[in-house]
């Protein structure tokens, strides 16, 4: 055979390995894309769970629908703003409404777009039980077509030329503890300051009144749904199939384990309840603080990562309760708190460089600008909606549940008769 017949196979072998290779990548893109999109239904399960039974459907509505009316924001304009060439470091100016476009680009778009719908639907936790329907979705729209994707566009950008001003300083962050989760935390932060507390949540003196939510068990089964969709999360922000998905997904998980052992061995210091609620949000926490810096560091790191993030779980959550901001789900806690250590840690915790400084001092500088970021425009956006379509329910709506008033629905016909009732003649 000639030398330049076995050159000519040799590429030929060499371009069938590349597609398989394409190929491969793209399918654990899909499939971990699909995982994400899980967690959607982790979301609305704990979400409705902490919730109470009349504010059920409310709850799993918004999450449902934050997520259809995402997609397309996030299509249309967020991923342009996100990916898009980004020769200024600060915005991407093309890939609008991707059509027509390499197909290798749409895998992206899909894993993309379903972490844009967890941002925006981070808030819907905070804000449950008390706020209007249209008005939410609207804000919801806005987090998926603007607020998430410029931030995202510093720290991420960009997949057709540039490179965002954070990520060129040298920012970790691998999968968005302050991309996504900081980000949602924030601009949650925001709709419940705004909106204000649930009725009789707080009493005249300040005095803190629990409400509880109506079933645990959905609480949990969401908690192990997110904590699934987790491994798609981090593990597909690889964007390819390598070996180094293993320790990703051993990070995240030791992570979420710490989250619920930290979060619970405060409660016994402190001898309060260990309660349910607390050890799936610091599970959460711990799950939503290593992914930063999953692919980073050490298991042992990972395991102090969401021990501490569980902690800061329970405490972050008793100071909002003492300044008298109602969080339903402990949103803000979680993702918000849980976003900014991980971001720090993974500056702390790098494996080739420990506790270095300058790179502490970039993750500080994001965590700063997305704090200024979400939450400024976050105040803007959600005091725009109370001012003019109205973001909170009446009084009367609240009472009655959110359920009935905004969707004539229940989620449990065979208790909630005297609703169904109430209307009639």
């Amino acid at each position: 055979m000639s030398s330049s017949a076995t050159v000519v196979q040799a590429a030929e072998a060499q371009s069938a390995v590349d597609a398989l290779r394409s190929a491969t990548d793209m399918l654990w893109l899909v499939v971990a894309g699909a995982l994400v999109f899980f967690m959607q239904a982790g979301f609305a399960l704990l979400e409705s769970g902490m919730s109470r039974a009349k504010n059920a459907v409310n709850v799993i509505m918004k999450n449902y629908c934050d997520m259809c009316f995402g997609a397309v924001a996030y299509w249309a304009i967020g991923f342009g703003l996100m990916f898009g060439a980004n020769p200024s470091g600060w915005l991407g100016l093309d890939h609008f409404a991707p059509h027509a476009a390499p197909e290798s680009d749409y895998g992206m778009l899909f894993f993309q777009m379903m972490f844009a719908a967890t941002a925006a639907t981070i808030v819907s936790g905070a804000l449950a039980e008390r706020t209007r329907f249209g008005a939410y979705i609207a804000g919801s729209v806005v987090i998926t077509a603007l607020i998430y994707p410029v931030f995202g566009a510093w720290a991420w950008g960009s997949l057709f030329g540039g490179e965002g001003w954070l990520k060129a300083m040298g920012f970790i962050d691998f999968a968005g503890s302050t991309v996504v989760h900081s980000v949602g935390g924030w601009s949650a932060l925001a709709a419940v300051m705004i909106a204000g507390p649930r009725l009789g949540r707080f009493g005249p003196n300040g005095e803190v009144r629990q409400i509880r939510g109506h079933n645990l068990s959905a609480v949990a089964l969401g908690g192990f749904i997110l904590w699934l969709g987790w491994f798609g999360f981090n593990g597909g922000s690889t964007t390819a199939v390598t070996v180094g998905i293993g320790k990703i997904v051993l990070n995240t998980h030791m992570a979420g384990a710490a989250g619920a052992i930290g979060a619970l061995c405060l409660l016994s210091l402190l001898r309060r309840p260990i309660l349910i609620t607390a050890a799936v949000n610091g599970s959460i926490a711990g799950l939503v603080a290593i992914t930063a810096g999953c692919h980073v560091m050490e298991p042992m790191y990972a395991l102090l990562t969401g021990f501490v993030a569980g902690g800061f779980s329970v405490m972050a959550a008793d100071w909002l309760e003492s300044r008298r901001i109602d969080d339903v789900v402990g949103a803000v806690s979680v993702h918000a708190v849980g976003g900014v250590w991980g971001t720090l840690a993974a500056g702390l915790f790098k494996d080739d460089a420990m506790f270095d400084l300058r790179q502490l001092g970039v993750q500080a500088l994001g965590c700063v600008v997305a704090f200024a970021w979400a939450f400024g425009l976050g105040l803007a956006l959600y005091w725009l909606l109370a001012r003019t379509i109205g973001l909170r329910a009446s009084t009367l709506d609240e009472q009655r549940g959110l359920d009935y008033t905004e969707h004539a629905e229940i989620g449990y016909p065979e208790f909630q008769q005297d609703l169904l009732q109430r209307d009639r003649p």
